[in-house]
């Protein structure tokens, strides 16, 4: 068994899931609906209905890694931290940048 003292604790004060268990949620969800699991979470933003988070998963591995196909999607979760949706918003090479 392991001490969890020094860790964040999983609900806030207000009795709300905590940011961190939002992210663990969040990409267990996705990974289970999925079968991709999210590398990066980029993205964390508290909505009037929950909470909108954007995942970065690799959809295609391939050699050499940069060519790897990489996706953002856009998962919403509710106030408790359960997912109510997720799309993918864009696919894209590993080694590319965007062009913004």
């Amino acid at each position: 068994m392991t001490d969890r003292s020094d860790e964040t604790p999983e609900k806030t004060a207000a009795g709300g899931p905590s940011p961190l268990a939002l992210l663990r949620a969040a990409r267990e969800q996705l990974a289970e609906l999925t079968g991709l699991y999210p590398e990066s979470l980029p993205r964390m933003e508290r909505t009037d209905d929950g909470w909108l988070l954007e995942a970065e998963v690799v959809e295609l591995e391939r050699v050499p890694e940069t060519m790897s196909l990489m996706a953002l999607y856009e998962v919403t979760l509710d106030p408790d931290g359960l997912l109510t949706g997720y799309r993918r918003l864009r696919r894209y090479e590993r080694g590319r940048s965007d062009r913004r």
